[in-house]
């Protein structure tokens, strides 16, 4: 059973989100090892591990966002990044082989979506909080999705243009 925890003021809410955002980045970190390995084309993979490289960052960012605010990173759930990797893991089993990486980018998509969500309203209660340091933390963790969100399109587009269809 979980146990229930009471959020008094949107400081403590900040904090909770915060936990929830680091629980995710550390989630994406691990599955983005897995997929390396899933991933049939070599660009793919070269685009996976720097992301994972990126998602390294941001977890140092996340780690000096806590420490700005005083307080310890404490992981927080964050069901809808499992929910992600549960969908994605399904997904692999029940394809063929050569659909991983078409797989794996939709996953990615996803993800990536979620996570600039995430940050879009991180940065909201920082910047209504005046905490400018943390904005500038986690506006560079949000650019980064972003721009990942892009390339993880122009290389869904790329491989959607290379697939045969078969009826």
């Amino acid at each position: 059973m979980l146990e229930r925890t009471t959020i008094h003021n949107p400081q403590e809410l900040f904090i909770h989100q915060l936990g929830a955002a680091l629980t995710m980045e550390n989630t994406v970190e691990e599955m983005l090892g897995e997929l390396i390995e899933e991933a049939n084309g070599s660009e793919l993979k070269k685009q996976l591990r720097h992301h994972r490289e990126e998602t390294q960052g941001q977890i140092r960012n996340l780690h000096q966002v806590f420490q700005a605010i005083g307080h310890e990173p404490d992981e927080q759930p964050c069901p809808a990044i499992e929910g992600i990797e549960k969908e994605g893991q399904s997904n692999l089993k029940m394809t063929e082989d050569e659909l991983n990486d078409a797989v794996i980018l939709a996953g990615c998509a996803e993800t990536e979506h979620h996570e600039i969500a995430v940050y879009e309203n991180l940065i909201a209660h920082a910047d209504a909080m005046g905490q400018d340091d943390v904005v500038a933390l986690l506006r560079e963790n949000l650019e980064q999705e972003q721009h990942t969100l892009g390339e993880v399109l122009k290389a869904t587009v790329k491989l959607a243009g290379r697939q045969p269809t078969r009826r």
